[in-house]
């Protein structure tokens, strides 16, 4: 068995992950994420089933272009690394998002590996909504008022009956 140098190893991989932007023929497509690209300071709820606050910390989200340009992936981590030391471990998630042109839609899949949790969805994008609908489980997720400054995003879950329920939201600020 050979034994690698982990560093090395990272950033080579880190090297291959990321990109400098969309590849030109991607371009176009991956405008709705473009001004997500960059780090966000988050401020994070969750609610109950009556829509109370239930809790709240610090978060943040990384994204950048990847995979040669063909792909936009992120990374949201809550709590913050800094707010671990009051708020305690909690779950790191990484989302990976390709732009399938059959669909005109983006497949998304985010990976939570706290819990081992994975979750396929479709985005579609308006002018000023990003929806990503869960492909295994009745969850939404929808970025709104995206701006260079900041933007909002909510996870909502549709019981049987089609009752929507507020389950977290951020408020993101972008990072000097």
């Amino acid at each position: 068995m050979q034994i690698t140098d982990g560093a090395a190893a990272a950033r080579t991989l880190a090297g291959l992950m990321v990109s400098d932007g969309p590849r030109p023929e991607f371009a176009e497509a991956f405008r709705p994420f473009a001004p997500l690209i960059g780090s966000w300071d988050l401020d994070v709820a969750w609610y109950d089933e009556t829509g109370a606050v239930t809790r709240r910390t610090q978060g943040e989200w990384h994204f950048a272009w990847a995979l040669d340009g063909r792909a936009v992936a992120d990374i949201w981590i809550t709590p913050s690394r800094a707010a671990r030391a009051t708020d305690g471990d909690g779950e790191w998630g990484l989302s990976i998002r390709i732009h399938d042109p059959e669909l005109q839609a983006f497949r998304s899949t985010w990976m939570g590996p706290k819990a081992a949790f994975v979750m396929p969805f479709v985005a579609h994008a308006t002018a000023d909504t990003i929806t990503l609908e869960s492909q295994t489980a009745n969850t939404r997720w929808e970025f709104t008022g995206i701006t260079a400054a900041g933007f909002h995003w909510r996870n909502e879950d549709i019981d049987a009956d089609g009752k929507v329920i507020l389950r977290q939201t951020f408020v993101a600020t972008r990072r000097p």
